[in-house]
């Protein structure tokens, strides 16, 4: 039988999910299966296993798909001067928007460089600082726009491209970089959390003692996990993300805020272990819940955006990372 990690399960089931909603086509869904599992045999029985019909599951036999390198200009790099493809919210903030500065920069992580969008106001005196974690998507311009958003609030952003080493999320093939993302290991990510945390740490216009961390889908689960090891974050917001492991949640240090979705019944339906187990603590938290909307409904880019939460949601952000950075 197969054996799914906490993040490949997490995955495979927010793409059922769309594939069954309409959202995603078949040859999409069983791509991104196969590239998790790594086989077309491990991705028959996964399917089989979040509510697939025999007759929609690939045979053994099967090839497994080829990934086609990404024309995108969506990772490494900054955007493109201007809006952001596809963003409807009233919160975007273009490239080039006066007063806030932009730039891709590279630090050490494990033996090699990472890379990472910054972005910051100019001219700014060290202040708080926050590290974003990307959807499954990768480093994407919507993630980018988020920088900014923290950026024109006062913020240093610094969102990290976790596909460095595979060469970037710009030259990947979209169907393959939620399996990059598994392959590589929730702990690599958070090390290179940790490691962007020095980074950050070490600049003039940042004030260590004032780093928090924020994080969307799989990048809300990694924002979870780094909650638990990583002792020098202040605050976290993670947006309807897997739930760490509960027996290490008392050793979060930082004030913690979970955005979930009353719809996305995935997540939101785990939620009260979680807040059951954060209120055993003395840990500084809060989960809300908004109404009427589904997993994913703070991407403005995507189908499940809604303005009215996904806007509130934001400010509650603001207002706790005001309260607590």
């Amino acid at each position: 039988m197969v054996q799914l990690g906490k993040f490949e399960k997490y995955l495979i089931e927010e793409f059922f999910d769309d594939y069954r909603a309409g959202d995603m086509t078949h040859r999409t869904f069983t791509r991104r299966v196969a590239f998790i599992t790594g086989s077309m045999t491990a991705a028959s029985a996964a399917m089989l296993l979040v509510g697939c019909t025999p007759e929609e599951v690939p045979r053994s036999t099967d090839p497994m798909p080829t990934p086609s390198p990404s024309s995108s200009t969506a990772g490494n790099g900054t955007s493109t001067s201007g809006a952001v493809p596809g963003a409807t919210s009233p919160l975007s903030v273009p490239e080039g928007t006066q007063g806030i500065t932009t730039s891709t920069v590279t630090f050490p992580s494990g033996g090699t460089d990472i890379s990472g969008y910054l972005a910051r106001q100019e001219a700014a005196a060290a202040g708080p600082a926050v590290m974003i974690c990307h959807e499954n998507r990768g480093l994407t311009p919507h993630i980018q726009d988020v920088a900014r958003r923290f950026a024109k609030a006062g913020y240093s952003a610094l969102a990290l491209d976790l596909l460095s080493r595979e060469g970037g999320t710009a030259g990947m093939d979209p169907d393959a970089v939620p399996g990059a993302l598994t392959r590589a290991g929730a702990p690599r990510h958070v090390g290179d959390f940790a490691a962007a945390f020095d980074y950050l740490a070490a600049q003039d216009f940042v004030d260590p003692a004032r780093i928090g961390m924020n994080g969307y889908c799989f990048g809300g689960g990694i924002t979870w996990q780094a909650a638990t090891e990583l002792s020098g974050l202040k605050a976290t917001a993670a947006f309807y993300g897997p739930a760490p492991d509960l027996n290490r949640v008392p050793g979060i240090k930082a004030a913690v805020f979970g955005v979930y979705a009353e719809r996305d019944q995935r997540i939101t339906g785990a939620m009260p272990a979680l807040r059951d187990a954060l209120a055993a603590t003395s840990v500084t938290h809060q989960l809300t819940v908004y109404p009427g909307v589904d997993h994913a409904f703070h991407n403005d880019t995507g189908e499940r955006y809604n303005e009215a939460q996904a806007t509130a949601a934001w400010n509650d952000t603001m207002a706790w990372c005001g309260q607590h950075l």
